[in-house]
């Protein structure tokens, strides 16, 4: 057998290995070229493709809403609370998911729920992918509760959600307003408390998120909502709703009285613990309801505003002549109509400015005392006006020749003008300037509320002051100020001269009720020495005291049964299209203090322009403080030291019946009420048909009129009377008249208020 021929081994040639090198490169470019398109279309359509991939998956991630925290009053009332409330929210993709969802579903929404149930179905079968359509807001627990329980019964109703969020409620309804402000849908403050601590309320919100599986079960993934902290205002409720209560009364009584309109263009009324800065109650009227802020009924009354552009390209917002009725509101456009509603919310406590008038006098006779200047026996002669840089100011006096010598204790018991420019002449213009400086006048308290207005540009510097200037501020005219910076500043000329800082909120606690922060009493400067505290009060005492005669400006303003301490105010104002002083314009005004021996409490009231004949009167701001501290005073434990008459008895009598009877009389017996009186033949004292005894005519009457104030005048003392009543009118008025010196600052009564770009 012929041996097998043995078989040659085949060989990788090189031909072969040239060929898989180059199919291998081809791989390998391909591969690269394919990396590079990945990377491209990562980087340039990523997010695009991303959103597709997620599309066709079920997935259910939604926002869990914080809590907005509180605000509560010292006792705990709640001022402003956020209550939960759900969206009504729609899915259609759901809903048509299956043929047998739809009909229940859109049958149980129309049973539960005040819908247009025809444009619902229509939206559901034309909007096959969308998966959110809300047709309802803010719904309560108990308004989507028969849905709930409908979905609970029943398996195929489907593709209908709720959506939980806060909604910002304010219980009392217009109580502090100004004070509280209010919050955008969007959680953001405005105005007040709400806007200051805004970042204080709000929280942060959650996250919930996760796969939803064919059962509809959600694999969650939670991430909570931080709640926001409760702020503990130092506002008391009850306080703060008996002085609205009085300011309501003042516009009730003086409404449409003269003219057109509310009671006053401003009422105002701040009560402040005179040791601690704590604010007690401010109010302010007109005011707005917080849960329905928009409301233009609020505006009816008002005087209203425009926005004009002044010449160096800045808005400006100036009165107009017009006062606004359901006519006129009918009439204004949507920005007319808010921009006066913005002027309504301001805080006419913190933002407005106004001349304070004699009120300011006893900071002129602190300074003076504490300088040295004057000391407490000093007297000065008041012939009745003083001619100073070539203005001859006259003071209440004038018409009978001046108050004679004049004690510094009379130069306020008496508000004595011509006694207060000699004081300031014998300061000089660098220690008054200095003085108004360390009462904080031309700067801002800093208290804890959103929107203070700033006064530096409406004061003088010592140098600009001339000697006319110098005679008018030191008794509170032609320069500006605001409620704010009075009252803690008149705080510390009676508290042992100790400035506190002025703030609304002493505490704040977290959700949980933790405390996260105290807020305590903060002491700034010491104004004044004790003993010059202690003679201001001594002078201000005086001011209310029944010995003295009708000098005495504010003897109206004591309640009954109380030692208190005070000053009365008549400022006159400024005419913004003249810019001289208005003839008959004026903003009136008490500061006080109770009780007189160890004060407490202080309460500052201020009556812009009253509707009235005669505006230059105290006693429209020394009712108010009287019938407030009737109530305040008893509440706060603080006692009675003075012995009544028989008259107060009756008066507070009467008054008891009052406060008890307007909680359990009702609206019909209001009205049966009101036409008896109408019926009872009783004559209005107001209305200038007032009689003497026996019918004859009263003896003022008989009294000359005074040409240049249009009052009648007792010829013996000299002293303004009021024609239908006969009272003695308040003697502050600083009878400048048109031609008085004016700050060209305070032509415009809001250039301390920030101002719009150019």
């Amino acid at each position: 057998m012929k041996e097998q021929k043995a078989k040659k081994p085949q060989k990788f040639s090189i031909k072969m290995q040239k060929k898989l090198v180059v199919l291998f490169l081809f791989v390998l470019l391909a591969f690269a070229g394919l990396s590079v398109r990945l990377i491209w279309i990562t980087r340039e359509n990523g997010t695009q493709y991303q959103k597709q991939v997620l599309s066709q998956q079920r997935y259910d991630s939604t926002t869990i809403p914080f809590r907005r925290g509180d605000i509560v009053d010292a006792k705990g009332t709640k001022l402003a609370v956020s209550e939960k409330v759900y969206n009504l929210v729609i899915d259609a993709k759901v809903m048509l998911d299956r043929e047998e969802y739809l009909e229940p579903t859109l049958q149980a929404l129309g049973e539960n729920f005040d819908l247009d149930m025809s444009a619902i179905r229509e939206y559901v079968t034309t909007h096959e992918n969308s998966s959110w359509y809300v047709p309802l807001r803010q719904l309560s627990y108990e308004e989507i509760s028969g849905f709930q329980a409908a979905a609970l019964e029943n398996s195929n109703i489907r593709g209908v959600w709720f959506e939980e969020e806060y909604k910002r409620v304010y219980p009392n309804g217009s109580l502090a307003a100004d004070v509280i402000g209010f919050t955008t849908t969007d959680n953001v403050g405005t105005y007040g408390l709400e806007e200051y601590y805004n970042d204080t309320l709000n929280g942060i919100n959650g996250r919930e998120y996760g796969y939803l599986n064919d059962d509809s079960n959600l694999e969650r993934t939670i991430k909570a909502a931080v709640d926001g902290n409760t702020i503990h205002s130092t506002l008391d409720a009850n306080i703060q709703s008996i002085v609205e209560k009085y300011l309501k009364q003042f516009n009730e009584e003086y409404k449409d009285a003269v003219r057109e309109g509310n009671g006053a263009e401003n009422l105002g009324c701040i009560i402040m613990e005179v040791d601690t800065g704590n604010i007690l109650a401010m109010a302010s009227y007109p005011t707005y309801d917080l849960n329905d802020v928009r409301n233009t009924d609020s505006l009816l009354g008002s005087i209203k505003v425009e926005q004009i552009t002044n010449a160096n390209g800045y808005y400006e917002i100036h009165k107009t002549d017009t006062v606004i009725n359901e006519e006129t509101l009918a009439a204004m456009s949507e920005d007319e109509i808010y921009l006066n509603l913005n002027n309504l919310w301001k805080n006419f406590c913190i933002t407005t400015t106004y001349e304070p008038g004699s009120t300011a006098k006893p900071f002129t006779v602190a300074a003076a005392l504490e300088d040295g200047s004057i000391t407490a026996n000093s007297t000065f002669e008041c012939n009745g006006a003083l001619e100073v840089g070539g203005h001859r100011i006259k003071c209440h006096s004038y018409a009978r020749g001046g108050d004679g010598i004049v004690s510094v204790q009379d130069s306020i018991a008496w508000s004595c003008n011509v006694a207060l420019m000699k004081i300031g002449q014998a300061m000089g213009v660098e220690e008054f300037c200095r003085f108004q400086q360390i009462f904080n006048f031309g700067l801002k308290t800093n208290v804890d509320l959103a929107g203070e207005a700033r006064t530096a540009s409406l004061i003088y510097t010592a140098e600009d002051m001339g000697s006319a200037d110098l005679a008018t501020n030191s008794f509170g005219q032609n320069f500006n100020v605001t409620m704010i910076q009075m009252i803690t500043g008149f705080c510390s000329l009676i508290n042992g001269g100790y400035y506190y800082e002025p703030h609304m909120v002493y505490k704040v606690t977290n959700a949980s009720g933790a405390t996260v922060q105290n807020i305590e009493p903060r002491v700034l400067k010491q104004v004044v020495s004790e003993s010059t505290s202690e003679l201001i009060r001594q002078y201000c005492r005086a001011v209310v005291m029944e010995e003295g005669g009708d000098l005495r400006t504010g003897k109206t303003a004591r309640p009954a049964g109380y030692a208190i301490g005070g000053k009365t105010g008549t400022a006159e104002t400024i005419d913004e299209n003249t810019h001289k002083r208005s003839e008959d314009e004026y903003v009136v005004s008490f500061i006080g203090y109770a009780p007189a021996d160890d004060p407490e409490i202080a309460i500052y009231v201020v009556v812009d322009r009253p509707n009235a004949k005669q505006q230059d009167d105290a006693k429209f701001a020394t009712g108010i403080v009287r019938d407030i501290l009737t109530e305040v005073l008893p509440y706060l434990n603080i006692f009675m030291t003075e012995e009544l008459s028989e008259a107060e008895i009756a008066e507070l009598n009467e008054k008891q019946l009052e406060i008890t009877t307007q909680y359990t009389q009702t609206p019909e017996e209001d009205a049966l009420e009101d036409a008896q009186d109408g019926e009872s033949g009783e004559e209005n004292p107001q209305d200038g048909t007032a009689e003497g005894e026996n019918g004859e005519e009263p003896v003022w009457m008989s009294y000359p009129v005074d040409p240049e104030t249009g009052y009648r005048v007792n010829p013996e003392t000299g002293q303004k009377i009021d024609e239908e009543t006969g009272e003695v009118i308040d003697p502050d008025e600083s009878a400048l008249g048109t031609d008085g010196p004016v700050n060209e600052n305070l032509i415009n009564p809001d250039s301390s208020q920030d101002t719009g770009e150019p």
